[in-house]
């Protein structure tokens, strides 16, 4: 026994009837597949953490993937070690970054090393066994032009297998960026634990 009025449990089901009628008509139009372009920026905690999500499920449906880091440097991450360990035969996993620019403080090295890391990403994106790839915090490296974004949008646009999803990561995706995506999610910030003194931890940052 719930103690809902019958009408109530009747109007209920009525009302998710129509809901999933109108869902289903929906549905029935979108037949379309394609490999998209994902964007995931924004001032929020979160974008990477999405985006291993992502290769996860494909590792899961047993999809070949691979990671490009960009920007995150020798810190061991529970996300690569785990794809090492675990799924280095589905998954390639490229780390091209030394740290954040703040900590190199060495802009020529920076931009060696993402044109080093972006050639890499080329190189994995024409390649049409990778099912995804994911470049993990390349927005930064546009942001600070180690490289350029319309450089990487028409490679995206014109070389880019048609069923290969790329997602891109990191605060401040340029608008040649945004423009060319296929799906764009901005992680808005609203509380941080950083901004009460607690630093980056084991299992939530890293």
């Amino acid at each position: 026994m719930t103690g809902i009025p019958e009408t109530d449990l009747a109007r209920h089901a009525a009302k998710m009837a129509k809901k999933k009628a109108a869902r289903d008509k929906i549905m029935a139009t979108k037949s379309d597949e394609k490999g998209l372009v994902i964007v995931h920026t924004g001032k929020g905690k979160g974008k990477s953490t999405a985006a291993f999500g992502m290769i996860f499920r494909s590792i899961a449906h047993g999809m070949p993937c691979a990671v490009v880091q960009f920007i995150k440097g020798g810190m061991a991450t529970g996300e690569r070690d785990l794809i090492q360990r675990q799924f280095s035969d589905i998954c390639a996993f490229h780390t091209m970054g030394e740290g954040f620019t703040w900590e190199t403080q060495d802009r020529a090295r920076d931009t060696q090393m993402a044109r080093a890391a972006w050639e890499k990403a080329k190189e994995i994106i024409r390649d049409p066994r990778y099912r995804m790839v994911l470049l993990d915090e390349i927005n930064i490296a546009l942001r600070y032009e180690y490289l350029d974004a319309a450089e990487v949008a028409t490679f995206l646009t014109q070389e880019k297998p048609e069923m290969t999803h790329v997602i891109l990561t990191g605060r401040n995706a340029p608008e040649a960026l945004i423009e060319i995506a296929d799906l764009v999610t901005e992680m808005e910030l609203v509380k941080h634990p950083f901004r009460a003194g607690i630093k980056a931890q084991q299992g939530v940052e890293f």
